[in-house]
Parts: C-alpha cells; structure tokens; sequence
C-alpha cells in the first residue's frame, strides 16, 4: 500500500536536507578561517587520538631538547674551566723548573716565583668554583655556593707565625647531575671536583703551597714534578671525558631537531588543511546549498488552493 506524501512530510524533508547543507557549509567556513581539519574531537575522534598522541611526543621531545641544551651549556662551561686548569698547571710546572734551578737564582727570583705561583693558586680556586647558570659545575648534585672555600690563614700574635688551611671541598663526592635526553637515555653533565682538584694534602692547592715553601726555604722542588704531572694528567682525563659527554648531548640535539621536524610534519598532516582544497570545497557547498534553497523554494510553494484541495 502506498502512503500520500503530504505537505508536511516535504516541508519536513527539505527543511532537514537544508539542515545538513548549511551544517557542512558552517564546517567548511570554520575551517576556512582556521584552516584546521578537526575544531571538536567529535570532527573525527580517532584523528584526535592520533593528533593528542603525536602532541605528548611533541611536548617530550621539546623537553629533551631543552634537557640536551643546558647540559651542552654546562658541559661547555666545565671544558673551558678545565682548559684554564690545564694552562695554570702548565705553567706551575714551568715556574717548578724554573725555580729547581738553585745554583743558578738568587733569592729574588726565588720569590718572585713563589709569589707567581701564590697567584696561579687562587686562578686555580676560581677554576675550581666555576658556575653554570647559578651552580658549581664541580660541587656535584650539591647545591652549595663554591665546590671550594678559600682557606684561610691565621697568624699567631705571639710567634708571628703564619697559619693556612686549605680550601676545602663542598661539594658532594660522587654524586651526579643527569640530564634526560630520550626515553631511558641520561648523560651525566657535573664533574667531581674533588677527582680533579683532589682534597685535603692531596689536593692541587696544596701542591701549590709545597712547592711555594720549600721554594721559599731554599730546597730543591724538583721532586714536585712528579705530582704535578700526576694533576695534569688526572685534569686531562676529566676534559677528555666531558668532551665526550658533550659530543653525546650535541649529537641527541641534532637527533632531536630532526624528530622534531617529523613530528611537525605528522601533526600538521593530522591536523592542518590544504588551503586550496578547502576553499574548493567551500565554494563547491555554497553552490550545493543555494541550488537547495532555489529547489526547495519552486518545489513547496504553499498557497491558498493548496489547502481548498
């Protein structure tokens, strides 16, 4: 059996036919204006998925990126210390030459040494207490001031003699500072003050002192060149070290840039539209929608005869 199609059921479908031309028309300029492809997740829920999960990637990887950029800062900062550390020790080992030749210095010169290498001391403590962007770069996960106090020297009222403690180490021995550059991937951006300045009579300070004393008293400082080239060569296998942490963290950076491209491209491929094809398509339903509304216009056309009938 055949039902009659009344006025109302027409007016009804064409009024949810229109409906549905001016929603997608109302899409389409929405994306026209932002050029998005989804602007509520119900657009299409499972490019949503895909764009939140390439948007966490992002947001990691951006972070990585920074992780990579402050320790290459501080691990560059550490290199140019111990390359200072190196050339202070280079030349307390020249003045130690120097100074080794007793028959042949007065004791002027003897003190002029001691006085130079008194001042290559405290280059060697400013060295040592170098910072990266508020932290000693040698104190370790410690978050004091200085790796390294001054010391300080005290002189007896009664004797008049003259009383130094060395400076001493503040850091925190063996700890480490990490900086996360990948999933499961760190690199250690600190270096141990007290392997490569040493602590206590062991350290490079006093080795200075030694050799300023005994300068000073008229003995021969040859035998301290063995434990200066002992520093040097502990200081030398730290600067290798941190240079090869660094080339590790330079070449993440890159890595990272690289991943960071990718990602771009992959939300833009979710997420951005051709702005060519939209407006197409735009053009396309503006055409579709008003060749609707003229349709609709001639086919329901109520009048007063329409209701006699």
């Amino acid at each position: 059996m055949l039902g009659r199609v009344t006025n109302q059921t027409a007016a009804l479908a064409a009024q949810r036919s229109l409906q549905t031309n001016a929603a997608r028309l109302a899409q389409l300029t929405e994306q026209t204006s932002s050029l998005k492809a989804i602007t509520v997740p119900s657009d299409d829920p499972t490019a949503t998925g895909q764009s939140m999960l390439v948007r966490s990637q992002q947001a990691a990887t951006a972070q990585y990126s920074r992780n990579a950029t402050d320790g290459v800062g501080w691990l560059s900062t550490t290199d140019s210390a111990l390359s200072d550390t190196t050339n202070i020790l280079n030349r307390i080992r020249d003045l130690t030459v120097q100074g080794a030749n007793d028959g042949t210095m007065s004791a002027t010169s003897r003190e002029a040494i001691a006085t130079e290498l008194t001042g290559l001391k405290s280059d060697l403590l400013a060295a040592a207490n170098t910072k990266y962007a508020g932290r000693s770069v040698f104190a370790g996960s410690s978050d004091t001031s200085q790796a390294f106090d001054a010391g300080t020297t005290t002189t007896d009222a009664t004797t008049g003699v003259a009383t130094t403690t060395e400076p001493t180490f503040n850091g925190t021995a063996g700890s480490t500072v990490q900086r996360r550059i990948a999933d499961g991937t760190t690199v250690k951006v600190d270096t141990d003050g007290s392997q490569v300045f040493g602590t206590g009579s062991d350290s490079v300070f006093s080795m200075v002192d030694s050799i300023v004393s005994d300068l000073r008293s008229g003995v021969n400082i040859s035998s301290h060149l063995n434990d200066i080239d002992s520093r040097l060569t502990s200081v030398r296998g730290a600067w290798g070290d941190v240079g090869t942490r660094q080339a590790q963290l330079e070449r993440a950076q890159d890595t990272l840039a690289s991943s960071s491209v990718s990602l771009e491209n992959q939300r833009s491929g979710i997420e951005d539209l051709d702005m060519s094809k939209v407006i197409l398509d735009l053009k396309t339903q503006e055409v579709t929608y008003q060749s609707a509304l003229a349709v609709t216009a001639k086919v329901i056309q109520p009048t007063l005869m329409d209701f006699l009938r």
